[in-house]
C-alpha cells in the first residue's frame, strides 16, 4: 500500500459513502484511477465493508464505557461469541495484564448500561468485570 492508497482510505473513513468523483478531486487523481485503486483494495482484503457512521450529536448523547473483562481459562472464545452478539458492544480487544479483555461499550442511559454490564457480568465464562463509564473525550482520531 502506498501513501495514495493510505490517502484513499483516510477519506473513505471520514466518508464512505462519498462519490467516486469526489473522492478524486480530493485527492487529485482521475475517478478511473480512485476507482481500480478502491477495487484492488477490496480484492486484496484491506477494504472488507463499509459501515454506518452515526452523527456525533447521537454519539454524544450515548452513555459509553470501558469494560475490563476477566475470563476464566479457555473460555474466551465463547465470551467473544456472547458479546459479539450484544447490540451496545462497539469493540472488543484482547490485552495482557491483570484482565483478558476491554470490551468499549454504547448504551443510550446510565440505566441501560448498569443492565448491560450485568449481562456481561453473568456470562457464562466471565470470572470479574471493572468499569469505568467514559465521563468525556478529549480527542479522537
Amino acid at each position: 500500500m502506498d501513501d495514495t492508497d493510505a490517502r484513499l482510505i483516510s477519506a473513505l473513513r471520514e466518508d464512505a459513502r462519498a462519490p467516486v468523483a469526489d473522492l478524486a478531486r480530493r485527492l487529485n487523481l482521475s475517478r478511473t484511477t480512485v476507482q481500480s485503486r478502491i477495487e484492488r483494495l477490496e480484492r486484496r482484503g484491506v477494504i472488507v465493508g463499509y459501515a454506518a457512521r452515526l452523527s456525533d450529536d447521537y454519539e454524544r448523547g450515548l452513555v459509553r464505557a470501558h469494560v475490563m473483562i476477566t475470563v476464566r481459562p479457555k473460555e474466551a472464545r465463547a465470551v467473544e461469541a456472547a458479546l459479539r452478539a450484544l447490540p451496545q458492544m462497539r469493540m472488543l480487544h484482547s490485552v495482557s495484564g491483570p484482565y483478558d479483555m476491554i470490551a468499549i461499550a454504547a448504551a443510550d442511559s446510565t440505566a441501560d448500561m448498569d443492565d448491560l454490564i450485568d449481562r456481561i457480568g453473568a456470562l457464562d465464562g466471565v470470572e470479574r468485570t471493572t468499569t469505568s463509564i467514559v465521563l468525556s473525550t478529549k480527542f479522537e482520531r
